[in-house]
């Protein structure tokens, strides 16, 4: 009996100490150390993936089968049954949520370790792929969540092999290397500073002469009235390079001026456009710039900003030259867009501000401001307080069934946690000051709000509202902005891995949600002093098997026979959307599926019933349906084109494992963003996501009539931000990229997109190019160091080759220098400069960097 007691005893202080409701259970959870490791994308069934966790226990806990679970967020892949039994298994939960959970007798004592490995569908190819925001919770002996601990100690292993760096036997695309570099680089050549490119994005005709003027202490600046805000903005900016306060004078000088910047508006017209058009013209009495309106001054003052030499931006003199220059211009495009996503991860609103500054700069004049996803609502609405108090917040929670919004892209178990992105949101004061901040950079802000799908963040929220509401015995109040089919049992699963994202079409209540969120945003606009115009109703990526289970549904669908699917009511719902939006004077901007119908077979067709009502459908898939934006076009929709493979900014750079950014779409830089030929597409558009030829793809298919020009409102670049985390990874991903894609919408049609000759077309192209890859490198590059207080920018990493002990090197943007080490230390600002082939041995590190400092990433090469 004595003996079975000490038993007890013993037993009992053991579970004390080891349990995870004890009182070391934070400090011993966190000497848990988990690595993950993708194995590989080379496995038997093309088309997915092998990786393994292996989990250490250097603290005092011992992990069993039921005592824990390990929460974490992945790029959405389906995770795939293991063949063969593993001591815990991996499960999808929700959109990017997943968990390991134990499997019978697992049992992780202190000081062991214990490897797992599962399969998904999909190649991993990206450490921004990888498993991140992982967290334990662990379990009291009732099976009751006791303590949630983040995982301190976490180590993704690195990707150095064929099998981790390509997506599987399909992935044409070559594997980033120093020696593959240097060979696609040979074709770039250093040019001299006169054959550069004055201006980004390039003026219609520029003419340059001799002479110059000296900007000084003593010159004015004079605006006509009607253009203070213009005035002001350029005194600010010749503040920053002549250290000058400068007080605009209202009003014209009546007496000839012999040192003066003058604004004005007058009749300017630049290839046959007028709206946004100016004149600049430099001479020996100083400046003028004739706007046919006052974004035409604006895009005026932004051309002399960009003719100030770069020394004057690294340090500011008082005597600034510039050269006798004439300039007539005019946009291309009168939409030239970028939408920017802060609902998957959280951007400030001092870092929004600085993205406009940055659009202003280079003439883009609308921000598609993306507030509301699955992950995110981002804007405060009156009366609607649960959709920032629970849509803005994302912290753990028991299931996907609750009414709170799950851990997203490794924000973790905590809601605003500092140096997460998962939650935040914007007050009406914080949104009333983009908008004006945005004006008065002659910028558009749209706002969106995604129905059917991508609803999420909406739907938790008015769940929550829902339950508060039905406790307080308000019934009628509840179901006021209720947006789902409490009885729906459908099964699907969105592009993103949600298996919940779509609201009830079949009751008012969710048109009622809709108005009440679009008056509330209208009224933000009128206290900005604007009155709001357009609005995006998002509308993309429904997925199969939506309202297929859905009592509601069902009755609407047997009430409305014409109907004849759920397949259907995507449309039903645009249908029904589109009067009210009307109604209130709304242009009404979606994604493409908003000019579509779906056939039985689940194919889309342009739908016609929508053409002159101005629903203007964003065309982002050139791919998979290589010719939809031109038979929308030639159907008579205006469209805007966001073409994935030259526009989207989250696109990685190239299959670099350390490169972020996502690559369903394929891989997108700098010269994707310039080589664009809105008019004939398939001539700049080369392969497929996985790098395969796509020639044969546009055989047959339809090509933009001539007479459809007109319908190509603009072009729009695109961030969505699964892998952006805070402002300079957003930064990081823009630029470069911005360069291209405003000299895409801005400039005239370039020679070379109307050349059929492909060999001759590409000839022209690579000439155009490196004369603007050489104007970028040496002139606008190292200008973003000091715009706006800086901006975090991406430099190529040089390629490089040993060859016969001989170490030569090249860039792809020439112009930038590059420096090199051969001791194993990391190249610096100080290092030995690479100006022509040089003798080596051993490992050497090159970096690329700019005039203003700043470096690239490390190339390393090695003599064989």
């Amino acid at each position: 009996m004595r003996k079975s007691y000490l038993f007890f005893i013993i037993s009992m202080l053991w579970l004390a100490g080891c349990s995870p409701s004890g009182k070391f259970s934070k400090e011993e959870a966190q000497k848990i150390g988990v690595s993950w490791k993708l194995i590989t994308n080379f496995t038997e069934v093309d088309g997915t993936f092998k990786a393994k966790f292996t989990l250490k226990n250097g603290g005092d806990i011992a992990l069993n089968d039921k005592n824990w679970t390990l929460f974490f967020s992945m790029m959405p892949r389906p995770i795939q049954a293991n063949k063969t039994p593993e001591p815990a298994t991996v499960e999808h939960i929700n959109g990017d949520w997943y968990k390991m959970i134990p499997g019978k007798d697992f049992k992780l004592n202190p000081g062991d370790s214990i490897t797992i490995n599962y399969t998904g569908t999909e190649g991993i190819i990206k450490e921004t792929d990888a498993p991140l925001g992982l967290y334990f919770v662990f379990y009291d002996n009732e099976g009751k969540e006791k303590d949630i601990v983040q995982v301190a100690d976490y180590t993704i292993e690195p990707f150095t092999t064929k099998e981790q760096i390509l997506r599987g036997k399909k992935d044409l695309e070559p594997i980033q290397t120093a020696e593959l570099r240097y060979n696609q680089n040979l074709a770039m050549t250093t040019l001299g500073v006169e054959q550069l490119q004055k201006i980004i994005p390039a003026p219609v005709k520029i003419t340059n002469s001799a002479g110059t003027f000296t900007l000084n202490n003593e010159t004015a600046i004079y605006y006509e009235a009607g253009l203070e805000g213009e005035a002001n903005y350029l005194s600010e900016k010749l503040k920053t390079v002549t250290d000058k306060n400068y007080q605009p004078k209202s009003g014209l000088p009546t007496t000839p001026v012999t040192n003066g910047i003058i604004l004005k508006s007058g009749t300017v017209q630049a290839n046959n456009v007028s709206r946004e058009a100016y004149n600049l013209v430099i001479n020996g009495s100083g400046v003028t710039i004739t706007g046919t309106d006052a974004s035409g001054v604006f895009y005026g003052v932004q051309s002399l900003l960009a003719l100030v030499p770069l020394e004057a931006y690294q340090k500011p003199s008082a005597a600034i030259a510039l050269g006798f220059t004439k300039i007539e211009d005019a946009p291309r495009f009168y939409f030239r867009g970028l939408h920017l996503d802060v609902s998957r991860n959280f951007q400030t609103k001092e870092s929004v501000k600085r993205i406009l500054d940055l659009l202003a700069t280079y003439k883009i004049n609308h921000l598609l401001f993306y507030t509301t996803e699955d992950e995110g609502w981002r804007v405060e609405i009156d009366g609607l307080p649960e959709l920032t108090k629970v849509g803005a917040q994302r912290q753990h929670t028991t299931g996907m069934n609750t009414s709170v919004l799950h851990p997203s892209y490794g924000s973790g178990p905590v809601a605003g946690e500092e140096g997460k992105y998962g939650s935040g949101y914007y007050t009406k004061a914080d949104f009333v000051e983009i908008l004006k901040y945005a004006k008065e950079r002659h910028i558009n802000v749209i706002p969106e709000l995604n129905f059917p799908g991508h609803a999420r963040a909406a739907i938790k929220s008015m769940e929550a509202r829902y339950e508060r509401l039905m406790k307080e015995g308000k019934e009628k109040e509840a179901n006021e902005y209720r947006l789902i089919d409490p009885d729906d049992k459908s099964v699907y699963i969105s592009a993103q891995g949600y298996k919940d994202n779509v609201v009830s079409v079949a009751r008012e209540s969710t048109y009622h949600f809709f108005e009440k969120v679009v008056d509330e945003m209208a009224k933000m606009y009128k206290e900005a002093g604007l009155t709001m115009d357009t609005f995006h109703t998002g509308g993309d990526e429904v997925a199969e098997g939506v309202w297929e289970k859905s009592p509601m549904a069902a009755k609407l669908i047997k009430e409305n026979p014409e109907i004849k699917s759920p397949r259907n009511l995507q449309a039903y719902f645009f249908r029904k959307l589109v009067p009210r939006l009307e109604k209130r004077n709304l242009k009404i901007h979606g994604w493409e599926e908003v000019a579509l119908t779906k056939t039985p077979e689940g194919k889309y067709l342009s739908n016609p019933e929508f053409i002159g009502k101005q629903v203007v459908p964003y065309i982002w898939n050139n791919v998979f349906d290589v010719d939809l934006g031109n038979r929308l076009a030639n159907a008579g929709y205006q469209v805007i084109l966001c073409n994935v493979t030259n526009f989207y900014f989250d696109m990685s750079y190239n299959n670099d494992p350390k490169e972020p950014g996502l690559y369903w779409g394929g891989f997108v830089n700098t010269w994707d963003n310039w080589a664009f030929a809105p008019f004939d597409m398939f001539k700049t558009t080369y392969t497929t996501a996985m790098g395969k030829p796509m020639a044969e793809e546009f055989v047959g298919k339809e090509k933009l009539k001539p007479e459809a020009r007109k319908n190509i409102l603009g072009l729009e670049a695109e961030l969505w931000s699964e892998t952006i985390k805070g402002r300079d990874m957003m930064e990081y991903s823009i630029l470069p990229k911005l360069f291209g894609f405003s000299e895409s919408a801005w400039s005239a049609q370039r020679s070379w997109e109307l050349i059929e000759d492909k060999t001759a077309r590409d000839k022209s192209i690579a000439t155009g190019w490196n004369i603007f890859a050489n104007s970028i490198a040496q002139k606008e590059i190292p200008r973003l160091r000091y715009l706006n207080g800086g901006y975090n920018y991406r430099l190529p990493l040089p390629g490089a080759i040993i060859e016969n002990g001989m170490l030569k090197a090249n860039v792809d943007l020439p112009g930038l220098a590059i420096r090199y080490t051969t001791d194993g230390s990391e190249p610096t600002a100080q290092s030995a400069i690479y100006s022509a082939p040089v003798k080596v041995s051993g490992t050497v590190k090159l970096k690329s960097f700019d005039k203003a400092g700043k470096s690239s990433r490390t190339s390393i090469v090695s003599s064989k």
